[in-house]
């Protein structure tokens, strides 16, 4: 995703346009899906609470990331939000009652050290980093909400949900901001690519794993994210991190992969 949002900032796009469209052609791809398969959509708390996880969570976390993708290296922004595994291991033993044992502690002990070694290395500014920690919160809490409150909503639903609220506010943003679009084609193929791939797909198999094996092994897996991000970054963007960013990050995901093993 965060490929894909430099080449749409480079044809012309801003944060607010991006977004938009983003969760616009995500939100109507899905809805359309919904129709055609005739599958119920969800009621009550449960679809209150999924525009809720849309509209705020989603939404808060989409424009920290992509802000943050402004003042810091793309490979930089995606360790930062991978900050989110440990806040939700935490998070999950305080408000879903998981055991959190001597050695899961000093995991997540070792795996602050990491992020303050790799926010030692300074390859992006204070506002940079400070969103892209402010993405990890956001996600963590979407996430912790969703286990809890969505264990029984098909994932296809909630998801179609997620990003037609999502749309809805981004949408009403526009009003107070000025959203600008891509002004080449391949700007658009890059924010259709975010809107499919990193959209569609990213969140209907993140649900339908979360549905699985729980919020805390579903976000560490993830985590190996970043070392692609970081890969492709490098091949494509001629991004560069500092050798200690890159040993504080090797040991952020290390901790995050010991802690999934623990399970």
């Amino acid at each position: 995703m965060a490929i894909f949002a430099r080449f749409a900032y480079a044809s012309g796009a801003n944060v607010t346009g991006v977004l938009a469209s983003r969760f616009a052609i995500a939100g109507l791809l899905l809805a359309g899906v919904m129709v055609a398969s005739g599958r119920p959509w969800p009621r009550g708390r449960a679809l209150a609470v999924t525009i809720g996880m849309g509209a705020v969570g989603y939404v808060g976390q989409a424009m920290c990331f992509f802000a943050a993708l402004n003042h810091a290296s793309a490979g930089l922004v995606a360790l930062l939000l991978y900050v989110y595994p440990t806040l939700v291991v935490l998070l999950s033993a305080v408000f879903l009652g998981e055991r959190l044992t001597v050695a899961r502690v000093a995991l997540l002990a070792a795996g602050f050290g990491g992020l303050a070694i790799m926010l030692g290395g300074g390859q992006g500014t204070a506002a940079g980093i400070a969103l892209g920690l402010g993405a990890a919160a956001f996600y963590s809490v979407y996430i912790l909400v969703g286990a809890r409150e969505l264990r029984h909503v098909d994932a296809l639903a909630s998801t179609t949900i997620v990003c037609l609220s999502a749309a809805v506010v981004l949408g009403l943003s526009a009003f107070v901001s000025e959203p600008r679009f891509p002004g080449t084609w391949w700007g658009w193929a890059a924010i259709g690519a975010i809107a499919i791939v990193s959209t569609v797909v990213a969140i209907l198999t993140f649900f339908a794993g979360l549905k699985r094996v729980g919020p805390s092994t579903a976000s560490v897996i993830s985590t190996f994210e970043p070392v692609f991000t970081v890969a492709l970054a490098w091949a494509i963007l001629g991004e560069t991190l500092a050798p200690l960013q890159l040993a504080g990050g090797a040991v952020v995901l290390t901790c995050a992969t010991l802690l999934a093993r623990s399970r």
